[in-house]
This record gives C-alpha cells, structure tokens and sequence, in this order.
C-alpha cells in the first residue's frame, strides 16, 4: 500500500481520487497549473504543486516537471486520472526510471493500444477479428489502390489519440485525398503524430466498451460495459 500519491490531474478526475486516498488513509499531492490555483481538488489534498503556466503543455503535460514535484514531495505513486499523461507510454517508463509508481497500464501496453496500427496487428496476431483496413499510409500516392481495396464508404483514421480527432469519413473516391489531408493535419495538431491509416467504415454498429481493472499480479476485474458513439473512439 503507498502511503503517498500524487494525482497528476485537475478537476473532478482529481477531486474523486483525493477523496479515494483520504478513504484509504493515503497521503494526497494535488498539481496545479497558475490558473488552477484556487481549484478545488488543490484544497482537498493534504499537499499541493504549482507545476506551471495556465497552458496544459506548460503544467499538466511537463513530464519532467510532474516528476520533480513527486520527488519533491516524497510520493511513491503518480495517479494520471484519464487525459493528459494517463496514456503517455513515455511518461510511464520515466516513472519507472525514477522509480516513482505509475497507477495504470506498463509503458509497453501503453505503446501497443495507445497506436491503433500497432493495436490492430496485436489483434491480428491473437487471432481478433479486426474490422477490413490497411496499415499506416507511408506513400500518399498509394491511398487511391487502398481505398478500392477496401471499398467505400471509409474512414480515414489518426493512428494516436481519440476523441474522435483525426478520424473523417469517406463516402467516394472524390472525396478521399481532401479527407486524408484534413485528418492528418488535424491529428498532427492534437497528438503530434499525422499518421492516418483506414478501415471499412461499418454502419449501422453499436461501440461497446469494457471498463477493465487488472492490477500486476494478473488479477482482473470487469466493471461493466458502456455504448459509445462512433465519435468517441
């Protein structure tokens, strides 16, 4: 059991866990960027941490300054919440080499689902099914001979991130090269990686998602299901 961790997190996602620390008799270390500094879930926990400015890549995404405010601090464990650092492969082995707990999945889980290429050939590899597509488009000039290998309509899809960024549906060759620029672009902008690949686009589908739990000794939980939009892959 930690006695002391360290939420890099804001909002409701950090109030939640301070509360399941005090719950748990566990030492709480809230960080805040400048203009957090009167946030609620900075009072609740029993220490707190300007990390930086009001801008997410300046504070809340600052691994190194994250990880120094741990240091500082003395906790064991970072809880990353959901967002920002909670599925940054990088951001998990740097815990590790500092010898700092990461609350969620190894750093090489992370590198293999967070990729939906590379999350994709795992499922090929295990005998998954996965919905017909292609892999990473390397050569712009190849998306035409794809596209007509996997028939319209598409989508055109961001192979980092989620939230529906850097995904666009194609329903005719016509629209095809606009789509992959515009996707790509968009991915680039939100994750920092443009690489698109595509899929059959499959309508009318219902997305389910398992909510999972599995701590390091392989012990799993299922927490139940929920649908979600197309959007929300």
């Amino acid at each position: 059991m930690f006695s002391k961790i360290l939420i890099a997190n804001r909002g409701e996602i950090a109030v939640r866990i301070i509360r399941a620390c005090k719950d748990m008799g566990i030492l709480s270390v809230a960080v805040y960027s400048e203009a957090d500094r009167d946030s609620l879930h900075v009072s609740l926990a029993d220490e707190s941490v300007c990390i930086g400015a009001a801008a997410a890549k300046d504070s809340y995404l600052n691994m190194k300054t994250v990880i120094s405010a741990a240091v500082a601090t003395g906790a064991q464990a970072i809880h990353p919440g959901y967002g920002l650092l909670s599925e940054n492969a990088e951001f998990a082995e740097l815990c590790k080499k500092c010898n700092i707990a990461f609350i969620g999945p190894s750093s090489d889980l992370i590198q293999k689902m967070g990729d939906k290429d590379a999350a994709r050939k795992v499922m090929r590899t295990a005998g998954v099914p996965v919905v017909p597509g292609c892999d990473i488009i390397k050569d712009e000039s190849l998306i035409e001979e794809k596209a007509d290998e996997i028939g319209y309509p598409l989508l055109v899809k961001a192979r980092a991130g989620g939230g529906g960024r850097g995904i666009r549906t194609v329903k005719s060759r016509d629209e095809l090269k606009k789509a992959y620029k515009t996707a790509s672009a968009e991915a680039l902008s939100a994750f920092g990686d443009g690489a698109v690949y595509m899929e059959k686009y499959l309508s009318p589908v219902k997305h389910i998602e398992m909510q999972i739990l599995c701590d390091k000794y392989g012990k799993v939980i299922c927490l139940g299901e929920r649908e979600c939009s197309r959007s929300e892959e």
